[in-house]
């Protein structure tokens, strides 16, 4: 088994955001969709309960399907990134709405302290921004609306590590789908309709010697590979140091069947290459759905046995 020679792209002394201590200050925002009150309590008592200090802002607000309408959203989000005692951000719930704000998000605040802004799915758009923007590391993790009612103990347990700088080497069990090898890069990704959606702009994450971590739900098979197929057109997939592919999570077909699983879909879109492909990752529209460092150099083994991915050592 040969390790891929890594090819970095970005720079690999990606600014990584001080890690959280007890008595620290969170913020929640709401980018995209609206949430009720009962959505968050959960997870904000279980935040307080480990000694942090919350700040909700105006998350309850309702716009249509938006918690807000954009400049509302923007403003609170603004808001908790200027925040010099807020710490990291946590945006409550996805759905739609983050990549309408983009473009009025300043940074200058987030610049000279930087934080934490974790979540997942359609926050993808947030973190592509940032990543690209500012060069900051950001949080692939679950969400208040994800936690809610004690949901998904375990990506929880991982959010609340990952917040404290705790981390440990994941490890997956085989899939039949897997190809072995060994990688190391900068892991980067998130929701692949959202990275699709950003394709072409100066969002689109540069992925070549990357560690590239996919996953989606509620999508046609038909639509996962047209996706695949964008992503490969633009240069995405070619030069990956490795794929890791986590929930691909209540599929849908067509009358007249596509063919291929979601599995089989990514698997042809990558056939050409030589990188190891690690499926079934914990992580996405399922639990459980383990926290993960966006921008953090990372070492992948895909062996039959499994997969393993840990981060390596922050470089000085």
């Amino acid at each position: 088994m040969v390790i891929r020679e890594k090819i970095a792209y970005f720079d690999t002394m990606m600014q990584i955001p001080p890690y959280l201590s007890p008595g620290d200050k969170i913020g929640l925002a709401a980018p995209a969709r609206w949430v009720d009150e009962d959505d968050i309590r959960f997870f904000t008592e279980h935040l307080e309960e480990q000694g942090y200090q919350v700040r909700t802002g105006s998350v309850h607000r309702r716009f249509h399907q938006f918690s807000g309408t954009d400049e509302e959203r923007v403003n609170d989000f603004q808001s908790l990134l200027d925040d010099p005692e807020i710490r990291a951000v946590i945006c409550v719930r996805g759905g739609y709405g983050s990549a309408r704000i983009l473009e009025r998000i300043d940074f200058n605040a987030f610049a000279m302290n930087p934080k934490w802004i974790a979540g997942f799915s359609d926050v993808t758009a947030l973190h592509s921004c940032i990543l690209m923007k500012m060069g900051t590391a950001v949080l692939h993790s679950g969400m208040p609306y994800t936690f809610r009612e004690g949901k998904d103990e375990d990506g929880l347990k991982s959010l609340m590590n990952a917040l404290r700088g705790n981390f440990s080497a994941y490890e997956v069990q085989a899939d039949k789908m897997n190809r072995t090898g060994r990688a190391e890069g900068i892991l980067l990704g998130g929701n692949l309709s959202v990275l699709y959606s950003l394709t072409g702009t100066s969002y689109q994450i540069p992925t070549r010697g990357a560690i590239l971590f996919l996953e989606d739900v509620d999508e046609y098979l038909y639509h996962i590979d047209r996706m695949m197929l964008n992503l490969s057109l633009a240069g995405m997939l070619e030069h990956l140091s490795g794929l890791v592919i986590g929930g691909m999570t209540d599929m849908h077909d067509n009358d007249t069947p596509f063919g291929k699983n979601a599995y089989e879909i990514v698997m042809e879109a990558v056939d050409a290459y030589d990188f190891p492909v690690s499926f079934g990752f914990p992580a996405g529209h399922q639990e459980p759905n383990l926290a993960m460092i966006l921008g953090r150099e990372v070492h992948l083994e895909v062996n039959s046995d499994g997969s393993i991915m840990e981060y390596l050592q922050a470089r000085k």
